[in-house]
């Protein structure tokens, strides 16, 4: 049987495998999916929280500077949702097009973008509970802590 009719050779890649360039792709866009289910829920749970501030009686009683905070903290939370939820449509519109390496590339940077976008909506959001339940300047060094401590376990500590 000639090569062709079996199909591309396997390569070994650097993760020890061997697989196809299209079994890569294959097996790292089902865990991108795995990653992203967790974070879809997470960020779409914290999206309909602070969507539903804007409606209690209590936020009439927020001043300029939390308002703001507010405002800016929807914001990033629907770009977190539209990043996170993006490959998804990747997926549906280039399904059956041959692309599904360039799908993972494009993905995979789309998904570390909401993740950046993810950590800054959960520092805007810890900002604006510690500033209501706090009224002081420790809230932007606590808000400041946990950013690092979020770059650290999202960024750094993964880094061989």
């Amino acid at each position: 049987m000639s090569t062709a009719a079996r199909g591309p050779e396997p390569v070994p890649v650097e993760t020890g495998r061997t697989e196809t360039r299209e079994e890569r792709a294959d097996r790292q866009w089902g865990e991108l999916l795995q990653e992203l289910r967790v974070a879809q829920t997470g960020v779409q749970v914290l999206f309909a929280f602070l969507l539903a501030v804007a409606f209690q009686e209590r936020f009439e009683d927020l001043g300029h500077t939390d308002r703001t905070i507010y405002l800016v903290t929807v914001v990033l939370a629907a770009a977190t949702a539209a990043a996170l939820i993006g490959p998804v449509s990747y997926h549906r519109l280039l399904t059956g097009r041959r692309l599904k390496p360039q799908t993972v590339v494009w993905a995979s940077r789309l998904t570390v973008l909401g993740l950046i976008l993810l950590l800054c909506t959960m520092c805007a959001a810890l900002l604006l509970v510690l500033r209501v339940t706090m009224h002081n300047s420790l809230a932007f060094w606590l808000v400041a802590a946990m950013a690092v401590w979020f770059v650290l376990c999202w960024f750094v500590f993964p880094v061989p």
